[in-house]
């Protein structure tokens, strides 16, 4: 439940303060899946990945895999999350940005980098990003559609 609403106080945040719509457990090239990712109107691609535990965080060393699909990468918490690793190198940052969120909204404590995506790389994102949120609408409009669908 926590991280559900981290989810929601992030998304809030993006649309509100960034004009960034966010989906939910995204499937990236390699197999792995981003928390959140969202674009802004300019096109640009933000990942942000959900933390609720020091368990959690810890153990996660796929992360990084997450930086070659965004321009932007968030690590996100709630309140009262222990944010020391996050100022260690291992957590690069430099490059990942660092937001606290609880249901209702987020704030940025450390803004991420900006690494422009390859062109191609943001055609094939931007795409799959499409798809999947066109397919989540189409299937609540539709819930039979989801026999059809690829």
């Amino acid at each position: 439940m926590i991280a559900a609403d981290v989810v929601r106080g992030v998304c809030r945040m993006l649309l509100r303060d960034h004009d960034s719509v966010a989906i939910g457990e995204v499937p990236l090239a390699g197999g792995r899946r981003a928390d959140l990712m969202a674009i802004d109107a300019r096109g640009e691609i933000v990942i942000v990945e959900i933390k609720v535990s020091r368990a959690d965080l810890l153990g996660d060393c796929k992360w990084t895999e997450y930086l070659d699909h965004c321009d932007r990468f968030f690590w996100a918490v709630p309140s009262g999350f222990d944010l020391s690793p996050f100022e260690t190198e291992a957590f690069l940052p430099a490059r990942a940005g660092l937001i606290v969120a609880d249901r209702y909204d987020a704030a940025i404590l450390r803004d991420a980098a900006c690494v422009a995506l390859p062109a191609a790389t943001r055609k094939r994102c931007t795409l799959a990003f499409g798809r999947r949120a066109a397919r989540r609408v189409l299937a609540m409009l539709d819930p039979e559609s989801a026999a059809i669908l690829p």
